[in-house]
């Protein structure tokens, strides 16, 4: 049985966590992801094509968007805050000395989100749309792949089956294993951010 009460928000360090790329005009996102793109970094690699990446996760959370709302969700913005769903081994284990020297983390509690503020995706929601759309057999997961999960519904899973690469949710090991949550209103973000600098 695992109960996870926190997520964990990866950044890039040197910028301020909470942030999105949606936010931005298109020439600036694409500006900004070239500037961040780092060779061989299991996080920052991704950047490498960042006008094909920016389509993709424009379309990628119009869809998590829909589902969320299909399901109950309130999203409160038209785009998403990336979070993680607990430390998975592939999070302990996978990332490379270049993405940890230019990589930090905050852990956030779940607790101050509401059932309508969080949906979930496994693994990071564009990697589960392809998987979804390929259908591999050698990792294609239907229960999970291309699937939008509320909070109780992915608590429901983790605290039957463990995180992913315990007993379920087996990828190659270039590929992010962890369940994705997406925050999708960000005044309890505001508010942990302030209450964190007066400490």
């Amino acid at each position: 049985m695992s109960t996870i009460d926190y997520l964990i928000h990866i950044y890039r360090i040197g910028n301020k966590p909470f942030r999105s790329l949606s936010a931005l005009p298109d020439e600036q996102a694409i500006d900004l992801m070239s500037s961040m793109y780092v060779e061989g970094s299991v996080f920052w690699e991704r950047f490498k094509d960042p006008v094909d990446y920016l389509q993709a996760r424009r379309q990628t959370e119009q869809w998590l968007r829909q589902e969320f709302i299909a399901k109950g969700g309130a999203p409160q913005m038209p785009y998403p805050i990336y979070f993680i769903f607990g430390w998975t081994k592939w999070l302990m284990t996978g990332a490379d000395e270049t993405t940890l020297a230019t990589t930090a983390n905050l852990q956030v509690p779940l607790s101050l989100f509401g059932e309508d503020d969080v949906s979930f995706t496994y693994p990071d929601s564009m990697i589960t749309s392809w998987l979804a759309s390929e259908k591999d057999e050698r990792v294609y997961l239907p229960e999970f792949h291309g699937r939008v999960f509320t909070l109780r519904e992915m608590q429901a899973i983790v605290e039957a089956n463990g995180l992913p690469g315990e007993r379920w949710g087996y990828l190659p090991v270039d590929v992010p294993n962890y369940i994705e949550a997406q925050v999708w209103n960000q005044v309890p973000l505001v508010e942990y951010l302030r209450i964190a600098e007066n400490r």
